[in-house]
């Protein structure tokens, strides 16, 4: 038999760590935001050039954030509970402008055109009262470009009034039927002088009614990494010459494969950014051919002495991003 279900009902079910974020409400991965590859604070640098494929995600996974005016911190800060996180971000003389945005790729909200949805989101600020909600969808499909440099329609705005305590915040959306190319969100704030702005759980669903609370995805970390990953020191691969006189090569797994083909960045351990480490020895002239799955780093043997045919072992960090630009 069919069972129907009321909206209310619907928002009532968990995610399960089984599915998609489309198979039941909450379209926001990392919604909790428990999980920060990126690193647990950063100083954001004013201006609008991002986000990218690559950049403009500062600390919390998935969530992007820029500002203008002046540089401002970002940091991921205790939630109300272990399992979630919050993301705070502090305040400076001359900064006009602050923002932390979500793009919800094509693939997981063309079915919410033409449909009322929700966003709840957790907000406090110690300085301001306003916040601003703007819904917006890509031109072409995943890829709405820069803050700067928009490709994108908007859906709707409206505002947040909020206090310095940490509340809930819900408001209904009435999604375009257009928009089938991917939905964004951003919230801004204006001249946070001082201060701090703390944004906490995200929300957003098909339907009228908010959630009764914010849902934990235990598999969050796997959708997570379709985007962006990392992968720490002590990963030897073996190489093969392809000539003793010109390059070798190394082929590396990526822990699983990406939404698109990714920007990868190698570290040697104990080295730079953009070499790796093979016998011990860094390979400052290290180049990186990446794919969906993998990606192949060739470095000169040359100076080395290496021999074709012969095998080494090579040690390095990767970051992969193939975040929605």
């Amino acid at each position: 038999d069919i069972i129907a279900l009321t909206t209310t009902q619907f928002n009532l079910i968990p995610e399960n760590s089984q599915v998609p974020p489309t198979s039941f409400g909450n379209r926001i991965i990392n919604n909790n935001k428990d999980y920060a590859q990126w690193g647990t604070s950063a100083t954001i640098t004013a201006g609008t050039g991002v986000p990218t494929i690559s950049t403009g995600y500062p600390t919390v996974d998935m969530f992007f954030a820029y500002c203008t005016g002046a540089n401002v911190t970002a940091a991921q800060v205790n939630g109300a509970n272990a399992q979630s996180k919050r993301t705070q971000y502090t305040g400076a003389a001359s900064v006009t402008a602050i923002g932390e945005g979500y793009r919800i790729e094509a693939l997981n909200s063309y079915d919410l055109a033409g449909k009322t949805c929700v966003f709840t989101v957790e907000l406090a600020n110690s300085l301001l009262t306003t916040v601003t909600w703007t819904a917006n969808y890509a031109t072409s499909k995943d890829a709405f470009g820069t803050i700067g440099t928009a490709t994108k329609t908007q859906i709707a705005t409206g505002t947040f009034t909020v206090t310095s305590t940490v509340s809930t915040y819900s408001t209904q959306i009435a999604v375009s039927s257009s928009a089938i190319t991917g939905i964004e969100i951003i919230l801004t704030v204006g001249a946070q002088t001082s201060g701090t702005w703390t944004v906490g759980s995200w929300d957003f669903r098909f339907g009228t009614v908010p959630p009764v609370n914010f849902d934990h995805r235990m598999n969050d970390l796997d959708l997570i990494q379709r985007y962006y990953q990392v992968r720490a020191n002590n990963m030897f691969l073996i190489d093969m010459a392809v000539s003793a006189t010109t390059t070798w090569a190394a082929s590396c797994p990526l822990i699983k494969p990406m939404r698109v083909v990714p920007v990868v960045v190698t570290t040697a351990p104990g080295g730079t950014t953009g070499q790796a480490r093979y016998d011990g020895v860094a390979a400052a002239n290290w180049t990186v051919t990446p794919h969906i799955d993998n990606f192949e780093g060739f470095f000169n043997a040359t100076a080395a002495g290496l021999v074709a045919q012969n095998a080494v072992s090579t040690d390095l960090t990767y970051t992969a991003a193939a975040m929605i630009p």
